[in-house]
């Protein structure tokens, strides 16, 4: 699926600005890039449009032999993290060229990919807001259980997806059409309103829309 220009950053946390009116606004704070352009894809050399960007300068330790190579070409030194963003026409960005946070404008609608906070292994209330049990009446040791689950002689299972106990967040979120309330470049962040998945300093993909 063909995207829109992004870069990759982390979140900082969340904090409030006064609008001109006075109002109170909640943003986040992302520091978005620096990126580097490390390949270039096109229709007519990979049969898709798309750039390759890094992010996180790292040491040469702990970046594999192939990706050493495979920045050296690019010459804009080693990074820890590298994604893809398909585009949907021919990439204006050449390799080598450095993406940052004025990549955006205030005003801009961008939707956020991060990694949610893992909550670990939870139970059925925790997790999906289960009532429970009676606390009285004839209940007892059950009273945090999720109760019947299965079904009679047919079909005799326990239908797929069904609301259980399981390990709860460390997956892959998007929050969509949020507004860039603030750029400023000079400290390499944009301030997006409301929240973005993810702990701080977790890594995020910001996108436009």
């Amino acid at each position: 699926m063909a995207e829109k220009m992004g870069i990759l950053g982390r979140k900082l946390g969340m904090t409030r600005i006064f609008a001109g009116d006075g109002a109170s606004v909640p943003v986040t704070v992302i520091q978005a890039g620096p990126c580097a352009v490390t390949q270039v894809k096109t229709v007519e050399s990979d049969g898709y449009n798309a750039i390759q960007i890094a992010f996180g300068e790292t040491t040469e330790k702990h970046v594999t032999k192939p990706m050493r190579g495979h920045f050296g070409k690019a010459g804009a030194g080693l990074y820890s993290t590298v994604r893809e963003i398909r585009l949907e026409d021919a990439p204006a960005a050449e390799v080598g060229q450095m993406l940052n946070a004025d990549l955006f404008a205030a005003g801009d609608r961008v939707k956020v990919t991060g990694t949610s906070i893992g909550k670990g292994y939870q139970g059925r209330m925790r997790r999906w807001n289960f009532a429970g049990c009676k606390d009285t009446h004839g209940c007892e040791k059950v009273h945090r259980n999720n109760g019947s689950v299965g079904n009679n002689t047919f079909p005799g299972h326990v239908f797929k997806g069904k609301k259980m106990a399981g390990h709860w967040g460390n997956e892959t979120v998007t929050a969509l059409n949020l507004e860039v309330v603030d750029v400023r470049p000079e400290d390499g962040v944009i301030l997006v309103r409301g929240a973005v998945p993810g702990p701080k300093n977790g890594l995020v993909m910001v996108r436009k829309q």
